[in-house]
């Protein structure tokens, strides 16, 4: 994302602590706030294959475990804190920050958080959106809550081997439909959040700027890397053995293909946040998998 998509309302440099910085979200943030002139320190689980900016700061620690965090909040200001990286530690980290002067923290929620915990799948992954958002929301710190849609870069992860393979993608529930939003979508709007006293107190949903479906998504790619790939849909129970046998944990996968049913040939859940937030429409699933084309075709 360019500088210009954080317009005015920056306070000049301040110390950033962002969680999870070498993932899906954490890296493209790490580079926006660099872009911005803010210090980051970016906390890595390992330092040595961070691969950020030379002058980031990095240090190491485990937000699941705040006392290996304890150092890295030092003059720390404003903290982003994603959910899989804090785990149940997220209310003994924020009450930390807060000892340790941090005055804002900016969670990485999800659209879906307020559903019954039984049916959100990315819980069997490891994520604990709601107890995360909680505990921000009751830390006594200003608080962001991002609530995100589906992850555009979730598609390459499940039909990326596939799409290198040939030009069937084999899944279940063809009809079914998403809004994906990018991920430097969702950095920018973090990267705001942090620099700007716009957004504090606000739970924020935020997706791509339009709704696919599987079958949809797979031709858009097909469309960008200039191939003709289709979606063959299959039994759920072909498409749970194969995802069972790609090391799913079984719980995900069930409520997965749950999700899929109940959902099956309904328009997502759409808003236009992106949009409004950082004062330009939200980036498409076709300039997602444009900047992600290599991928696809390697």
């Amino acid at each position: 994302m360019n500088v210009e998509d954080i317009k005015d309302g920056s306070e000049g440099p301040k110390m950033i602590l962002v969680t999870g910085a070498t993932g899906t979200i954490g890296r493209p943030l790490v580079d926006i706030l660099h872009a911005e002139g803010a210090n980051v320190r970016a906390l890595t689980r390992d330092p040595q294959a961070a691969g950020l900016p030379a002058d980031v700061e990095v240090t190491e620690g485990d937000p699941s475990l705040p006392g290996t965090v304890a150092s890295s909040l030092e003059g720390v200001t404003s903290l982003f804190l994603h959910p899989r990286a804090a785990g149940d530690g997220a209310a003994e980290l924020l009450a930390l920050a807060r000892e340790r002067g941090v005055k804002r923290v900016v969670v990485l929620s999800a659209v879906n958080v307020d559903d019954d915990l039984a049916v959100q799948p990315s819980r069997y992954r490891g994520d604990r959106n709601k107890e995360v958002e909680e505990a921000a929301v009751g830390s006594g710190l200003e608080w962001v809550s991002l609530r995100s849609g589906p992850f555009a870069i979730n598609t390459l992860h499940s039909w990326g081997s596939q799409i290198r393979a040939g030009d069937v993608v084999r899944g279940p529930y063809a009809t079914f439909s998403e809004a994906p939003v990018h991920e430097r979508d969702l950095a920018g709007v973090a990267a705001r959040a942090l620099l700007t006293d716009e957004l504090i107190g606000r739970k924020m949903e935020l997706t791509g700027p339009q709704p696919l479906t599987h079958e949809e998504m797979v031709a858009t790619i097909g469309d960008v890397i200039g191939r003709p790939l289709r979606y063959l849909e299959i039994p759920p129970e072909a498409a749970a053995q194969s995802m069972l046998q790609h090391g799913f944990p079984e719980p995900f996968v069930e409520a997965l293909l749950a999700r899929y049913a109940r959902e099956a040939g309904q328009t997502a859940r759409l808003t236009d946040e992106v949009g409004k937030i950082l004062g330009r429409p939200a980036r498409t699933y076709a300039e997602w998998v444009a900047d992600h084309a290599v991928a696809f075709r390697n």
